[in-house]
């Protein structure tokens, strides 16, 4: 298959690509939302029995004030009626304090009974009010969920077209260059893009003029060294000086340098470059450390002679 063929593919699947990876994120994100709704009804459903569980207990309690409070105006009554009928005094002091006691557990027992039946009204409020959340939950919840299940069918009957798109233009690919296309797209939306004026549009690096000028010639599928997409070239409107800047004659294989810099062009690759600029950063930093090694050495010999100085004195 030629190249440029090649290239025109590669354009319609990673247009296919990039929906199919955009939709299978949104079907991948879209259940998290229901999670939430889920879980926010889950701590409501948790909520309401709590509360429920201490309406019980206070309503029990409210039973046992009321059981007391029976008592007491038994008690009290009792006292009351007995006076009728009592011959001496003991017997009226006796009577006199059973009503006395029977009154104030009464007027306790009364007071505290209204503080737990209004605390059992607030509760019993609360609830209700609680039951009306959780029902709104579930009907929003189900609605989410009818929602949910429209919209992944929507993105599943997209991902099968797309899928059969995909599979028209694939088999004719080598599969090393499509698996490495695929990740590409994964990552930056753009798998193959244009080189312009000798730089990549996909980066915005400016390639080697040798690089540049093997793709230009279209003979083979090249990868840009620094973000590792597919390049193809793209005529600019600046041609003149794009033959200019990419002339061999003036640039080389690796333009604006020289042998004193780097020795034989011929045999010198990137690696020899990047290694010749870490030793001359290494040197450099060399450098600096002497000269900040002799200006404290410089130091120490000032403050000797002014301690000197100061013993003469």
């Amino acid at each position: 298959m030629a190249t440029q063929d090649i290239f025109e593919k590669l354009k319609k699947l990673q247009t296919i690509l990039v929906k199919k990876y955009d939709l299978e994120q949104k079907k991948e994100e879209a259940p998290k939302q229901l999670g939430s709704q889920e879980e926010l009804l889950a701590r409501m459903k948790k909520e309401y029995i709590e509360k429920n569980n201490e309406y019980e207990e206070v309503k029990t309690k409210v039973g046992q004030l009321k059981l007391d409070l029976d008592e007491a105006v038994k008690s009290r009554e009792k006292g009351e009626k007995g006076m009728d009928d009592i011959q001496t005094h003991r017997e009226y002091e006796a009577l006199e304090k059973q009503i006395s006691e029977a009154t104030e557990k009464e007027n306790e027992v009364r007071k505290e009974l209204q503080k737990e039946e209004k605390l059992l009204e607030e509760i019993k409020e609360t609830l209700k009010i609680n039951e009306d959340m959780i029902a709104s939950q579930e009907k929003d919840l189900n609605s989410s969920k009818d929602s949910l299940n429209k919209e992944l069918a929507s993105y599943d009957s997209e991902l099968t077209k797309l899928k059969k798109d995909e599979d028209k233009i694939t088999p004719d690919l080598d599969q090393e260059i499509l698996f490495k296309f695929q990740r590409i797209i994964q990552r930056n939306s753009e798998g193959i893009v244009a080189v312009r004026n000798g730089v990549c549009t996909g980066c915005h690096m400016i390639l080697p003029a040798q690089f540049a000028n093997l793709v230009r010639e279209g003979d083979s599928i090249n990868f840009c060294p620094y973000c590792s997409r597919i390049l193809f070239y793209e005529e600019s409107g600046d041609e003149d000086a794009y033959n200019s800047y990419f002339s061999l004659e003036e640039a080389g294989s690796l333009a604006d340098l020289d042998d004193e810099d780097f020795g034989d062009e011929e045999g010198f690759d990137e690696e020899e470059r990047e290694e010749k600029l870490y030793d001359d950063a290494d040197e450099e930093l060399e450098n600096e450390e002497d000269e900040d090694l002799d200006e404290e050495a410089d130091d120490a010999d000032e403050e000797e002679e002014d301690e000197r100085s100061e013993e003469e004195e």
